[in-house]
């Protein structure tokens, strides 16, 4: 018989905002660099049912994620911001059709439009860095990022930091043994 202790919270440490790893499918060198990100929030839309006295709200039938957000730092090559980069303007062919078709070419020389396309995941640490839960992260795409700000005039030496906005269909979170929390 379950007592009222038994819907307790066992493990009473909290959460480090420091704990996270996040790897992308496409781009694996981004993940090594990756010193932000934020679980975005997600939103359920309402619907109003009338009634003699009052609107009701209720509860709607469409999900609306925020963007994935990621910060970074760039590599002395600018290896993973000439990546990122080079995926938005694949995706916006600014200058020819060609650059979306060779994005979206895969290492066989077929065209799949899922190369557009990459999925990620963002680790969950505790405290002792160890893995309790995964964010997986379905047909990223970036849609922003961030400029470098050179300047000859700073005497600290800070490195350089970028950001990065993704749109993607849809996560979900999952346990350290892979199905849904």
């Amino acid at each position: 018989m379950a007592t009222p202790f038994d819907r307790q919270i066992q493990n009473r440490n909290f959460l480090s905002p420091i704990g996270f790893d996040f790897n992308l499918s496409r781009y694996p060198k981004i993940s090594f660099f990756c010193n932000s990100a934020r679980i975005p929030e997600i939103t359920l839309s309402i619907q109003q049912q009338p009634s003699y006295l009052k609107n009701l709200d209720v509860p709607g039938d469409i999900i609306q994620y925020g963007d994935l957000n990621l910060r970074f730092l760039v590599d002395e090559n600018m290896i993973n911001y000439v990546a990122l980069h080079n995926w938005i303007t694949g995706l916006g062919f600014p200058e020819s059709a060609q650059e979306f078709s060779d994005l979206i070419t895969n290492e066989d020389g077929i065209n799949d439009y899922k190369q557009q396309y990459s999925d990620g995941s963002l680790s969950i640490l505790n405290s002792n860095y160890n893995k309790v839960a995964t964010i997986k992260f379905k047909d990223l795409f970036p849609v922003s990022l961030t400029s470098l700000d050179f300047q000859a005039t700073d005497t600290d030496i800070n490195y350089f930091t970028a950001e990065a906005s993704f749109k993607y269909t849809i996560y979900s979170i999952l346990g350290t043994d892979g199905n849904p929390l």
